[in-house]
């Protein structure tokens, strides 16, 4: 009577444990399976749409009817678009997100930052357009002013208003430039023939004139002769302009130069053979 009792007694206790068990596990397939997916929109992802190029005014009611939200990050500057236009975007577009997922952006600033003018003044035009860019400005006109010397910056300019080195102005700024227009005026060439090379530089200098190029005329080797200018180009007196170059042929004094005539054959059988 009592083992029957016993018996009884056990079997329910493990009949309570199963279906307790059983409870248990299927409330956490139905938390697992059912309720989180739903409230997580498991699986349920959205395309993230290319909003670079837009304006921030126009943004939040594109992103809210795509379920999704914006944050700005970061800001810079670029004069390539509007003030407050989207320059970057993360995530990228064509990224596979959840719904509400925030997209952080950079904005272009509403006013450039600063940049301080560079000394332009007294170098060539080249290298002017080059230290421009360099600090993101823009070339703007051209002014030639009577000069001796071609392409030599004079004068800076910025809203037509003469600017000094130094001055800060906006990014993407256009300078307008002054430059020397190599000038109207000719000079007779110096007579150097007979002068060694360091002495024929005084009068080619001091003539506001360029060195060119220097061939050197047969034997140099020895100083029994001292290494003179024997000819140049152009001809001493002759009319040539402010800045223009000088070309010299050196060698030991007396010895014969060949004319330009035999100078340019050689020249040519050297570059047929």
């Amino acid at each position: 009577m009592k083992l029957k009792k016993y018996t009884s007694t056990l079997s329910g206790v493990l009949i309570s444990i199963g279906l307790t068990s059983g409870i248990g596990l299927l409330l956490l397939l139905f938390f697992f399976y059912i309720y989180l997916p739903s409230a997580t929109n498991h699986g349920e992802t959205i395309t993230v749409p290319n909003v670079e190029g837009l304006n921030i005014t126009e943004l939040e009611d594109f992103l809210i009817k795509r379920n999704l939200r914006y944050e700005v990050n970061d800001s810079s500057y670029t004069d390539d678009y509007p003030p407050l236009t989207v320059l970057r975007q993360f995530p990228a577009s064509g990224a596979k997100v959840k719904e509400n997922r925030v997209i952080y952006i950079s904005v272009n600033r509403v006013t450039p930052p600063t940049v301080p003018m560079p000394n332009l003044v007294d170098g060539s035009l080249i290298n002017a357009e080059a230290i421009l860019r360099g600090n993101e400005l823009k070339r703007g006109k051209i002014q030639l002013v009577r000069g001796p010397f071609l392409n030599l910056v004079k004068e800076m300019r910025y809203q037509g208003e003469k600017i000094l080195p130094g001055t800060r102005i906006p990014k993407g700024s256009v300078i307008d430039l002054l430059v020397e227009d190599g000038g109207s005026n000719t000079v007779p060439a110096p007579d150097v023939r007979g002068y060694t090379l360091e002495d024929a530089k005084i009068p080619i200098f001091g003539s506001n004139l360029n060195l060119g190029e220097i061939h050197v005329v047969g034997d140099t080797i020895g100083r029994e002769l001292p290494i003179v200018v024997l000819k140049q180009k152009p001809v001493p007196h002759q009319n040539i302009k402010v800045g223009d170059v000088v070309e010299l042929w050196v060698g030991k004094k007396g010895t014969p130069v060949p004319e330009e005539d035999e100078e340019e054959d050689e020249s040519d059988d050297q570059d047929n053979y």
